[in-house]
């Protein structure tokens, strides 16, 4: 099986934490939906397999007219084999979700939805510079089910100057009460050059707390354990048939093309990315041509990639796999630096797979880093 993510590079306007790819211009909307179109057909014989899981994320996907949704639905059912898509999801800000969106949403192959919550309280919305307010962001969840739609996911952001302890347990207990099967939640990071980081370098906002992160990290862990949600991934929380297939397929190693600009792609042994560029990737289709890059995998590449992704998901670091797979200097490397976090208490080997201690998790990029072969 293998999946397609089509990136839609446009927003409403700038979110303050935001350093995605993405234009705010809408004009060259219905030409870039042609690209992609374009891109979909040039590329359909790099997916050897059928379809299984299709996401729409972005940008803002929900922007899209009927037409040109419809047209990128015809484009990959034409041009693929999907009689095994399960799942569809389409990302999508509370503002844009209307009945008359809705209803029309209904009518396509789409079966889940990520919406961009964030948070349920105007201070914190405020500070993210979102375009929708603390009473769309619930009724557009509730729109969303009493269309018939039970397959949702919500994003929430913790851990910002505005955002309480009790804050953000109100959030997460929002969420539960309006019985969301999955949430994504993420620590507020400072990118360079975004609007937020212009604020705190010149004392407009309040710097991160990285001690009011790990507070509400904690609180996260455990509200949602107690509520029956599975981390299945560090920021990945779902009731069970609720994960999100598309992204455990990333997380599995499973192939994907990634179709629009900045959009990446995998297929085991190399990994490709579009330019991030809307009117030079729309001229090089044009012209029947792709613009992307393409880096040739090698085995520490592979190696430190399974570290990272077995590290941040319940799957762990398969053992089996770094016994058939990687050359002796890798399997020594590893053997020597996991004994020493297994020491430490950072990680523990369950069955045949190391996984992060649970007071370790805030913390699995960093201990993944030790792990990682440096060349």
């Amino acid at each position: 099986m293998s999946g397609i993510y089509i990136h839609i590079p446009f927003c409403k306007h700038k979110c303050s934490y935001c350093d995605f790819h993405f234009s705010t211009n809408l004009q060259l909307k219905s030409q870039l939906v042609e690209a992609i179109n374009k891109e979909l057909v040039i590329r359909k014989d790099e997916l050897t397999q059928s379809l299984e899981t299709l996401y729409f994320g972005g940008g803002t996907p929900s922007i899209l007219s009927e037409k040109e949704l419809n047209s990128i639905f015809e484009t990959i059912y034409k041009n693929y084999s999907t009689h095994n898509i399960k799942e569809i999801t389409l990302e999508a800000n509370p503002d844009d979700l209307t009945q008359e969106k809705l209803n029309f949403l209904k009518s396509t192959p789409i079966n889940r939805f990520s919406i961009g919550v964030q948070s349920f309280f105007e201070e914190d919305l405020r500070l993210m510079n979102r375009a929708h307010n603390s009473q769309e962001a619930e009724s557009s969840i509730k729109l969303v089910q009493d269309t018939g739609f039970d397959n949702i996911t919500i994003d929430l952001i913790y851990g910002s100057s505005t955002t309480t302890n009790e804050m953000w347990m109100k959030n997460l207990q929002k969420a539960i009460a309006l019985d969301i099967p999955h949430i994504s939640s993420y620590a507020l990071t400072v990118e360079e050059k975004t609007v937020l980081d212009h604020q705190i370098k010149s004392g407009k906002t309040k710097p991160i707390n990285d001690e009011r992160q790990n507070e509400q990290f904690q609180i996260l862990i455990d509200t949602l354990s107690d509520n029956g949600f599975i981390q299945y991934e560090i920021s990945n929380f779902g009731k069970e048939n609720y994960f999100s297939q598309h992204n455990s397929n990333y997380w599995k190693g499973i192939s994907y093309l990634g179709i629009g600009p900045s959009a990446h792609s995998y297929d085991g042994k190399t990994r490709a990315w579009n330019i991030a560029n809307n009117a030079k990737y729309i001229k090089s289709l044009e012209q029947n041509l792709l613009s992307h890059e393409v880096e040739v995998l090698n085995k520490v590449d592979i190696f430190n990639e399974m570290i990272m992704i077995g590290l941040r998901t319940i799957y762990g670091i398969d053992l089996n796999r770094l016994e058939n797979e990687f050359p002796n200097y890798l399997k020594d490397y590893f053997n020597t630096e996991i004994e020493l976090l297994i020491e430490e208490k950072l990680v523990e080997k369950q069955a045949n797979k190391i996984i992060l201690k649970p007071e370790a998790k805030f913390f699995a990029d960093g201990i993944a880093s030790r792990l990682f072969y440096v060349d």
